[in-house]
């Protein structure tokens, strides 16, 4: 009787040692979730909104001949800046193409003459632009439907803009524009237009929103792959807890403070702003200086940590080729 009393005791002196390591723990953790301590603070608060998009020429001209023949000379290269009515190459019509062709096989003398009694056509550029494709050569056959010269007034980029964040998009709003292939040099823009016509891409409505650069940099070309970031709102020195920490139900927000007296938490509510998704503006509610409780998973943070371990293993996370 006595041994299976001491049996009875031990298995329960056991049951509290396990209970007290996973619910007891004075290390703020419990049942999976850590919990700490964070102190408010003020600083800048900004919300943005992120996209992609392609560089592309707001107005692209083709220069195409009026007639067919032969191209003589092509006077620009492409990235030339032009202006309108520049010369940009000269053509012989199929006519003339032939005449000097047969004035060649009496010598170079016919070939003068006919030169200039026969003067060659100009084509001219229809816009102030750059040139942003040679698509011939001297001595290259070409027809009405040849585009010779494609010229561009400016580079824009064309972002895609979700239906349900259009609403966000202003313009002469300012945003941001990262082209892949130069991650490292933003440019500055602002929102020139929002089209009025939506767009299906992957079974998702979307609105094309141009975006033109307040300096075009040398480096940007057509069809480069660009991300935009779109400056929603700012706000300036206010205090803010993170986003995690602020709870809300039936139109009502709280956070969760440390009660001074160490015995369970206090609910304050508050009235919060602005967020960029991490931070959140309190408005009404909290003081600088004041602590709240942030509670977050053990589990989601140890995936996080192996996500940004540069020893993960070898089939574990995603890894890219692009340098971002």
């Amino acid at each position: 009787m006595k041994r299976r009393k001491l049996i009875w005791i031990v298995a329960a002196v056991a049951c509290l040692a396990v209970g007290w390591g996973i619910f007891g723990r004075g290390d703020g953790r419990k049942d999976g979730v850590e919990v700490r301590t964070v102190r408010v603070e003020r600083g800048n608060i900004e919300q943005t909104l992120l996209t992609t998009g392609v560089v592309e020429p707001q107005n692209r001209v083709e220069i195409k001949p009026p007639i067919g023949g032969r191209i003589e000379d092509v006077v620009v290269r492409e990235g030339d800046r032009i202006r309108k009515g520049d010369i940009v190459a000269w053509m012989s019509s199929t006519e003339r193409a032939a005449l000097l062709d047969a004035a060649r096989m009496k010598g170079a003398g016919e070939v003068a003459r006919w030169s200039e009694l026969y003067k060659p056509a100009p084509l001219v550029a229809p816009i102030d632009g750059t040139v942003i494709a040679r698509n011939v050569e001297s001595g290259q056959s070409v027809t009405t439907a040849d585009a010779v010269i494609v010229m561009s007034d400016r580079l824009i980029v064309k972002a895609q803009v979700d239906e349900t964040d259009i609403g966000m998009a202003k313009i002469g709003q300012t945003a941001v524009v990262t082209l892949d292939a130069y991650p490292r040099d933003p440019i500055a823009g602002i929102v020139d237009h929002i089209a009025y016509e939506a767009q299906t891409v992957n079974n998702v409505t979307v609105y094309g929103v141009d975006v033109l650069p307040v300096e075009v940099p040398a480096f940007m070309r057509s069809g480069m792959t660009a991300n935009v970031t779109f400056r929603i709102a700012f706000r300036e020195n206010v205090l803010w807890v993170p986003a995690e920490s602020v709870k809300s139900e039936d139109g009502e927000k709280w956070v969760m403070a440390p009660n001074p007296s160490g015995k369970k938490p206090v609910r304050r509510e508050v009235r919060t702003g602005l967020t960029d998704g991490k931070r959140i503006e309190v408005l009404e509610g909290l003081a600088d200086g004041d602590e709240v409780l942030v509670a977050r998973s053990r589990m989601i943070e140890n995936k996080r940590q192996e996500a940004s371990s540069p020893f993960t293993p070898f089939g574990r996370g995603r890894s890219s080729s692009k340098s971002r």
